[in-house]
């Protein structure tokens, strides 16, 4: 089984990419964009995710199957995501216990 050998210069490439996307993420804390700031850092994190997966994990430099599998596992951290701010998002729906409405255990 041959691996592909990747020159460090293209790890060094990447590793200032994630340098300045990290600096991306600190000023863009400084600037008060509203709600677009949630997305801008959301963005800016999956670009890093991104550059992690494809060059440290080498999944660039593997067979297609990994890389349907790797899509195959971020598909499904999508779908608990959701779930989970779906249900984080509609808590405030339900009304809020104000007495207790039931019989004391004897």
């Amino acid at each position: 089984m041959s691996e592909h050998i990747v020159p460090p210069s293209t790890y060094f490439a990447v590793w200032a990419a994630l340098l300045i996307l990290l600096g991306a993420t600190i000023g863009l804390a400084y600037f008060p964009l509203g709600p677009l700031n949630v997305v801008a850092a959301i963005t800016i994190a999956f670009a890093k995710a991104i550059l992690i997966v494809l060059f440290f994990m080498q999944v660039k430099y593997k067979a297609r199957m990994m890389a349907v599998f790797v899509c195959a596992g971020l598909f499904w951290l999508a779908i608990m995501f959701s779930l989970t701010m779906g249900d984080y998002m509609t808590r405030s729906w339900l009304p809020h216990p104000t007495e207790w409405v039931g019989e004391m255990p004897k």
